[in-house]
């Protein structure tokens, strides 16, 4: 049977509204029936999309627009948000700020646009993944259970560390120098393997595939994630020592800090 593809969504319009007041994450989620909360001002895709991820064992909740997913995660913190791009009143990236600003809640963004530049900046402010209408929502589900599986807690993996980073897998937490460092899920991860893997040259498509956990996708991802990653833990991220480029190849982790390509 073909899968049904998602339309186009409509643009948003500018607007702002209140952050809610702060609310305890709901102490029910746990891996297998995680709760999604899904964001899309069009009934047909958000009826879709939650009735895929209700079938995939997930407990689902539903907001038309910018205001009410605020107010809804703010009762029932999500484990991940599957959020439109362009809503009503308040954008995506609007909301996706407001949420990390709260919490580090793992985010697949939904975008009608093909610009490279709206996809970057929905990197930029915290999301984990995109998926582009029109999209399989059986294609979403999978996504979305990468996500997620990714955000869960390593088990018996001691903490890392290297030039004045740390990394505790199993805490999720990072410092340099002893500051803790707010990064996203994706941003975490790309650090932890790094150094796991010290002084190893890895292209892009190397990291997607050990660090995203996909053999496809937009490697505008990894290169989005690459400069956040910098601008935490370089000194200058202009002239990276640590994350380094290694031109025709990838990226390298070089724990001695020394000058190398930018």
């Amino acid at each position: 049977m073909q899968q049904p593809h998602l339309p186009a969504g409509r643009p948003a319009t500018d607007g702002t509204a209140p952050v809610p007041g702060p609310a305890a994450p709901d102490p029910g989620s746990v891996p297998g029936t995680a709760r999604i909360l899904v964001v899309d001002d069009d009934a047909t895709v958000a009826e879709i999309v939650a009735g895929y991820l209700g079938r995939a064992g997930y407990v689902v909740d539903r907001a038309a627009d910018g205001p009410a997913a605020l107010t809804r995660a703010a009762a029932h913190w999500p484990d991940l948000v599957v959020l439109d791009l362009m809503l009503p009143g308040m954008d995506g990236l609007e909301v996706c700020r407001r949420l990390r600003a709260r919490a580090p809640v793992p985010v697949v963004m939904l975008t009608a646009r093909g610009d490279e530049d709206d996809r970057v900046t929905g990197l930029e402010v915290g999301a984990d993944d995109y998926v582009t209408k029109p999209f399989s929502p059986r294609e979403l589900v999978l996504r979305v259970r990468s996500v997620l599986r990714r955000a869960l807690p390593a088990t018996a993996t001691g903490p890392l560390a290297a030039a004045g980073v740390t990394v505790d897998p199993a805490a999720r937490r990072a410092t340099r120098n002893g500051t803790e460092l707010a990064l996203t899920l994706r941003e975490f991860d790309l650090l932890a393997f790094f150094l796991r893997h010290p002084g190893r040259a890895y292209s892009r498509e190397d990291l997607m595939r050990e660090v995203w956990g996909w053999d496809f996708g937009d490697l505008s991802t990894v290169t989005v994630h690459i400069r956040r990653l910098r601008g935490k833990v370089e000194d200058d991220p202009a002239r990276p020592r640590l994350i380094q480029t290694v031109w025709g190849v990838g990226y390298r982790f070089e724990p001695s800090g020394a000058e190398g390509e930018g």
